[in-house]
This record gives C-alpha cells, structure tokens and sequence, in this order.
C-alpha cells in the first residue's frame, strides 16, 4: 500500500499514515466486520471535513447564530448545530454499515429504512456539535461519536440497540476544531490521533498511541457554580487550590466550556474534567450516550478513567436517549482523589463513622 508522500515545508519530504491506510493496515483489531467499521470510520471523517470546512468560514457565510428552534433539552439550536447534525447524518446514511443514529440534536431514535442499511450492523450515537454556545466567539468546539454493534436480529431496528452500557462500544471518537483540526479514535486497542492536513485534505497519523498522564497539572470545572456543588466536590475543589509541593498543587483552573476542548487539553497535558450535579441539574447536565460514555472509552484506552463519582461511567445501563450523567474524567489518580472526596461525604451522610 503507497503511504503518502508531501511536502513538509522545509524543502524535505515526510511520509504520512492517513486515516484509510490506518484502518486498513489495522483490521485485525476490527473482529465483528470485514470492512463495514472501517468504512463507517472512513465515512465520520468525511462529515468532520464537510463540518471543518464551514467552521473555517463562519464569520464569512451566513452559518453564525441562532436557528430558531431548540432540541429535546430545551436548548436554543445554533445554526451550526443543526448543519454538522444533518450532515453526519447524511454522510453516514447511504454507506450501508449503519442503521440508526441516536443524535443529541433530535428527539428520537433515526432508523435508517434504505435497502443497504437493513442489514448494517452498527448503530452510532452522536453528538455532532459539540460547545456550540461558543460557535458565535470562535472558541474551540468539536464532534463526539460512539459506536455500537447492533442487537436486533431481523427485524429493524429499535431504541434498544442504543440503549447499550458504554463497555459494549466497538470504537469511540472525537474531533476537535480548533488550531488545527484533529480526529482522535479507539477500537479499543489504544488512543490514536490523526491531524487534517488541508493542503491534501486527509488526517493524518500525528498522535500515535496517545496516553494520558497518570496525574496532572489542571483541574477544569465551571467554578462559578461552586456553591450549587455537593460537599465532597466543594472539598476536592479547595483540595486543587492547596499549596502542596510533593502533588505539585496548587492545580491550574482551566476551563473552555466546550467539553471536547478541555478534555483533550487534559488528555495531553494531564488533568481532570469535572461536570458534577448541581442544584439545577440534579441528575447531573452531561449525556450518556453521546458525551459521557464515548470520552470514557477513550479516556480508559489511554491509561485515564472516567466517573459519576462513584462508579465507572461505562458500567452504568441507559435508560433513555437523552440520560443525563455528572461526569469526572481524565488523569487516573486525579480522578480517583476524587471519588475519594465523594465518598467519605457520601459515607458521612449515611451515618458510617470514618476511622
């Protein structure tokens, strides 16, 4: 297979890894399918493109601003928003390999009734633009995709195909449009990131065996809310802004508002996201199926984990599309310190005496 070859920019030449020769030279780890999720892949990353190339232009054509309606959480649509919904949507319909598509932007389940999609065999939860309250101030957004095999047998598909616990993902995704733009994905054998390079519109292979460090630097959370936090995040919160050499704290606050953005800053950097129940939202704000459980499988295949607080975040079955979860993800110990201030208020409250 020829690899591509272009220039570098300095007057050299460097040999690339594109994300189709990628997933073809990584079939094996694709054992439910021969071809179907490769293509599925191949056909997201055409989406994000199309999605790229608009958000390169806002400002310029008429794509800023709000739609005029609101989705099912009551949210104000931006015009951006439903433009990458539909055309995920389209990308992914006429390929064959899927054949429903639970999206954060619409009501119910979209069961795909073209003759090819019959008898896909995936199902992918989506949401297609994610942070798009800061689309009107050119703040870094994203996509979040997760895929699942589908259950059903002869017969079309249903809500119950969706409705899988995050460790049954076959692969997990973002894009991040920022800087540069970059698709990052597992199939559940490591974290890899690929970068679009525009003078051949391809990703290419930029971050190979991605893992995200141990510990880090950062703690990202909408402060603001601090006085709406239950006690054990309020204590985590004070525990980040302790002087204290050996954890290197003092921990820096860092927060975007777009959940892509933070967690993969924290991804390379080191860090913990944090998105808890508040008074206002106390089941917590965070979706499982499109934000939570996607993010926690990439996040576990890079040496990360990811949490309600209490218990892994993929463990935990839906209940319906739209479930809302508190999430606390990235850096493995940052996490689990954390869960550590959680349960000792949690154990106070119940009554249990703590040694």
């Amino acid at each position: 297979m020829a690899e591509n070859i272009y220039d570098n920019g300095n007057g050299g030449q460097k040999t690339v890894l594109t994300l189709s020769e990628f997933i073809i030279k990584r079939q094996e780890d694709f054992p439910y399918a021969k071809g179907e999720l490769s293509r599925l892949l191949n056909s997201i990353g055409l989406a994000a493109k199309i999605v790229n190339r608009e958000v390169n232009k806002a400002g310029l054509v008429d794509i800023l601003g709000e739609h005029g309606t609101t989705n099912i959480q009551g949210e104000t649509q931006k015009k951006l928003d439903v433009f990458a919904n539909e055309q995920f949507i389209d990308a992914i319909r006429y390929r064959g390999e899927c054949c429903a598509i639970a999206s954060e932007e619409n009501d119910d389940l979209i069961i795909f009734d073209e003759a090819l999609a019959k008898k896909a065999q995936y199902v992918i939860c989506m949401d297609p633009l994610d942070g798009s309250s800061n689309i009107d101030v050119n703040v870094s957004i994203g996509t979040i995709f997760s895929i699942y095999r589908r259950k059903s047998v002869d017969c079309m598909p249903t809500i119950d195909d969706l409705l899988q616990p995050g460790t049954e993902q076959v692969a997990a995704g973002y894009v991040v449009y920022g800087t540069s733009t970059m698709m990052v994905i597992t199939t559940g054998n490591g974290v890899n990131g690929f970068t679009l390079d525009p003078s051949i519109g391809e990703f290419c292979l930029s971050h190979p065996n991605m893992k995200i460090p141990r510990t880090g630097p950062i703690y990202s959370i909408n402060q603001g809310y601090f006085h709406d936090f239950v006690d054990g995040v309020k204590s985590y919160v004070n525990y980040c802004q302790m002087h204290d050499k050996p954890t290197r704290r003092p921990y820096a606050l860092r927060y975007i508002g777009s959940l892509v953005a933070d967690f993969h800053r924290n991804m390379i950097k080191g860090g913990i996201y944090i998105y808890p129940t508040t008074s206002d939202s106390p089941k917590g704000k965070l979706r499982l199926l499109y934000e939570c459980n996607p993010l926690a499988f990439i996040a576990e295949q890079a040496g990360g984990k990811a949490s309600d607080g209490y218990k892994r975040i993929m463990e935990l079955k839906p209940e319906s599309l739209h479930q809302r979860e508190p999430l606390f993800i990235g850096s493995y110990d940052m996490v689990a310190k954390a869960e550590e201030f959680l349960q000792v208020y949690k154990d106070m409250e119940a009554g249990i005496v703590i040694p």
